[in-house]
């Protein structure tokens, strides 16, 4: 990045992503993370080119075709210990994080604080296991999930589980089902941020209706913008808003543009968007690295060492350094600390 006072601002901001799906890679293909690879978006040493601070680390189960032979319980627990390996084994560079406070101390000793968050909550169980009615569904796997250091969870993918309509199933109507609320209060209770991004619209009402604390979409774009089903409305923007919390800007190649190779400048376009319809504060980063690949991804992005690039983008549209903090990191800061409490 040739932008000085870009540079400048990016190394001294606190920068969260909001998702990648890099365990994935090192439960299939055994990566290393402390090793810099030529594939894919992420490792320690490209996180730590592209000033990242912390990053969540997306435990995606659901039952796709590449998943069909796995439990998606115990597909979860190998990606945990998977994220607790790496943290053995670069103890120097990557420590877990529950609190806003752990991620500060991370950055200031020069490492990576890892958030672990579940991408669908089918690990979660279908809650056959009854108490003494439908009233009361079991809730100890999200306890030792939490136990774990999960704080951030999604309860779908883009198909349905026990819990919701992913936004796959959009044309049923169908939002939380009654586990779904149980899980989502349990969620307020322990602390645990709600990620609504594949919900199916009915499903992102239910939440922000029900929860008492701020909600993310961690990789999503604006609808208004890309006509993509996983985008959000100017709708849903409005309401998580009102809910004060976050959308995370993914760079999803067709969650950008509809057709064709997006670039920044049609990146940045979803920003000021959401910027227009939901404010600064209810905007961030949500890349899902490791999450697609192809040709078409934006140029100014091919992993996660350009991500100075952003920041270069955002002060060339007039953002400044105050508001560009907010979208680098900040709002997810804010977000974090209301709902982990510390």
């Amino acid at each position: 990045m040739n932008h000085p006072e870009a540079l400048t601002i990016h190394q001294q901001a606190l920068i969260i992503d909001g998702h990648c799906d890099t365990l994935g890679e090192v439960v299939s293909n055994g990566i290393d993370l402390g090793q810099r690879r030529t594939e894919g978006h992420v490792d320690l040493p490209r996180l730590r080119a592209g000033g990242v601070s912390a990053q969540i680390f997306a435990v995606f189960t659901a039952r796709t075709r590449e998943l069909t032979a796995h439990d998606p319980l115990d597909l979860a627990l190998r990606m945990i210990d998977a994220l607790y390996q790496q943290l053995e084994a670069h103890p120097d560079q990557l420590v877990l994080a529950t609190t806003v406070r752990e991620i500060e101390q991370a950055r200031d000793t020069g490492r990576l604080a890892a958030i672990l968050g579940l991408e669908g909550g089918e690990p979660l169980g279908q809650d056959r296991r009854l108490l003494k009615s439908m009233d009361q569904p079991l809730l100890d796997r999200l306890r030792i999930f939490y136990r774990l250091g999960v704080r951030n969870i999604g309860l779908t993918w883009s198909t349905r589980n026990a819990l919701a309509d992913g936004v796959f199933e959009a044309q049923t109507g169908g939002g939380l089902s009654n586990y779904g609320r149980a899980v989502v209060q349990e969620m307020n209770r322990l602390g645990i941020v709600i990620d609504v991004a594949h919900l199916a619209p009915a499903g992102v009402r239910d939440v922000l209706t029900l929860s008492e604390a701020p909600v993310i979409a961690s990789h999503a774009n604006a609808r208004a913008i890309c006509d993509h089903p996983r985008n959000l409305t100017d709708e849903q923007l409005e309401g998580i808003a009102r809910n004060g919390g976050v959308v995370g800007v993914t760079f999803v190649p067709a969650f950008i543009v509809a057709a064709g190779q997006p670039t920044l400048d049609h990146l940045l376009d979803h920003v000021d968007h959401i910027v227009r319809v939901a404010g600064i504060d209810h905007v961030g980063l949500g890349s899902d690295f490791d999450g697609y690949g192809g040709d078409n991804q934006m140029p100014e992005i091919r992993d996660a060492a350009d991500l100075p690039a952003i920041t270069a983008g955002l002060l060339s549209r007039g953002y400044t350094e105050t508001k560009i903090r907010q979208v680098l990191g900040e709002n997810y800061r804010r977000v974090f600390r209301q709902v982990w409490g510390g």
